[in-house]
């Protein structure tokens, strides 16, 4: 990822007697290569339980979504340039206690078969009810 700083008006900016800095951010497709884009083309999230951090955008030529892990000193320097940054957390099941066995494929494929049936919800209550008495 390359950052350069260009002395030039962003298109619809009226203002007078003054130039505000534009800013151009070469970021890699994985289907076009590298690609030139501005600020608000790109959006950097950060995880507030992890620290850990990303830069996303749609590739101006293939229109492909693209999402790539940044260092905090590259988002750091996207934010620092203008670039949207969203915070979010991760969601509370992951901080929930787990109790019993962990899922097998097995499981997985017994519960799709189930979900076949008409009368899925009661089956599975059945045998939830089975394993809670154990």
């Amino acid at each position: 990822m390359k950052i350069e700083a260009h002395g030039a008006r962003p298109p619809g900016d009226h203002m007078y007697g003054t130039e505000r800095t534009l800013t151009t951010i070469r970021a890699h497709c994985p289907t076009c290569g590298d690609v030139q884009l501005t600020s608000g083309d790109l959006t950097v999230r950060v995880c507030a339980d992890t620290e850990r951090g990303s830069y996303s955008f749609h590739c101006p030529e293939c229109e492909r979504a693209v999402a790539k892990d940044a260092s905090q000193r590259i988002i750091d320097l996207l934010v620092s340039s203008g670039v949207k940054m969203q915070v979010w957390r991760l969601p509370a099941e992951v901080r929930e206690e787990r109790a019993g066995p962990a899922l097998t494929p097995d499981d997985l494929l017994d519960f799709h078969l189930m979900l076949q049936s008409e009368d899925w919800f009661e089956r599975l209550a059945e045998v939830v009810r089975k394993s809670v008495s154990k």
